[in-house]
């Protein structure tokens, strides 16, 4: 049997909730990555030095066995320089969202103020602490994104010293935008490397696929498996994973969120092998980040097998993408 070999896999954006939720899925990622960027949009969201350590307690309560290493991070608010300098070696990074724009994102920013937010901004620069962004407006859904590379380009050039990365990029507008600036990198989704808006709703409405930001159209897909095939060095692995209870799913109400945590690996290998490009995954999945965060996780070796590997229909009752469906990929073992 063919297989494959990664070494300490990183996902760059995970969401594991807390409570009930976290103790049943945080095992998921736990079991094949050897760490994870945490989002910290709780309710309320993860705010202070106190919020960040006593959910990276709880986390690592839930993953007792697996060596997993959560890197936490902060829901961007003008903090002064102070608090900074006092949390900075409790957090990777922290997570900037416009007010309102996806789920438990209403105490965001609601004005892209530079003066405003310049302090704040310019100590996380001096401490070497990543801007992570969910870039979208408010406008038309389709067009978010794309309108938000402006606010980008001001950022990136208003504060050349700090690291911003552009989370779950959909468009090829944001692929673009990588090589426009040197401080400007991204993370890609593996859904977004799969679908297009077409296959959420292009025929019966697909719950398990829609997600924000929303998927986009074929040229956008093309482009950002040009840079993920390539393992473009400013990109790397982010699954933005965001488990939702099946019931908010399956409803007129259909949450924001595609859970791919358990099969993101197998599903990365389909792709990359598809297009010739396996030797590439490892960079894009591992190597990119570390050297991008500047992060050395512990050693985790997993070997993925080329078997069917039949997606379970739920996990503790998150259905995920593909559920029921056959895949080409199935993970062997993990040391």
């Amino acid at each position: 049997m063919k297989t494959h070999t990664l070494l300490m896999p990183l996902d760059m954006h995970l969401h594991l909730r807390d409570g009930v939720m976290l103790e049943n899925i945080a095992p998921l990622s736990a079991y094949s990555f050897s760490g994870a960027i945490i989002m910290p949009n709780l309710v309320p969201p993860v705010t202070t030095k106190e919020d960040v350590i006593a959910y990276k307690e709880r986390i690592m309560a839930a993953v007792p066995n697996d060596y997993f290493e959560p890197y936490m991070t902060l829901f961007y608010q003008n903090y002064d320089k102070d608090f900074l300098v006092d949390v900075a070696e409790e957090i990777t990074a922290i997570k900037l969202y416009p007010a309102g724009i996806t789920t438990n994102s209403e105490g965001g920013v609601s004005s892209f103020d530079i003066e405003e937010m310049g302090p704040t901004l310019e100590t996380m620069a001096e401490l070497g602490i990543p801007l992570c962004v969910h870039g979208e407006t408010d406008g038309f859904v389709m067009d978010r994104e794309a309108e938000f590379m402006g606010i980008y380009e001001e950022l990136a050039k208003s504060f050349p010293n700090l690291k911003i990365i552009m989370e779950h990029i959909t468009t090829k507008e944001a692929v673009a935008m990588l090589d426009k600036y040197e401080n400007l990198y991204a993370t890609i989704t593996v859904h977004h490397l799969l679908i297009t808006l077409d296959d959420v709703v292009g025929g019966m409405m697909q719950p398990h696929l829609f997600c924000k930001p929303i998927a986009k159209r074929p040229e956008d897909l093309d482009a950002l498996l040009s840079v993920a095939l390539d393992a473009h060095p400013k990109v790397m692995f982010g699954g933005d994973s965001a488990p939702h209870p099946q019931h908010k799913k399956e409803s007129c109400g259909c949450a924001a969120g595609v859970f791919t945590a358990p099969i993101a690996l197998q599903l990365l290998c389909e792709i990359f092998e598809q297009f010739d490009k396996l030797d590439n995954l490892q960079a894009f999945v591992s190597d990119n980040a570390q050297s991008i965060y500047g992060i050395c996780p512990e050693f985790k070796e997993v070997v993925l097998e080329k078997r069917p590997f039949v997606v379970p229909e739920n996990y503790a009752g998150v259905v995920p993408i593909y559920a029921g469906e056959t895949l080409n990929w199935a993970i062997e073992s993990v040391e």
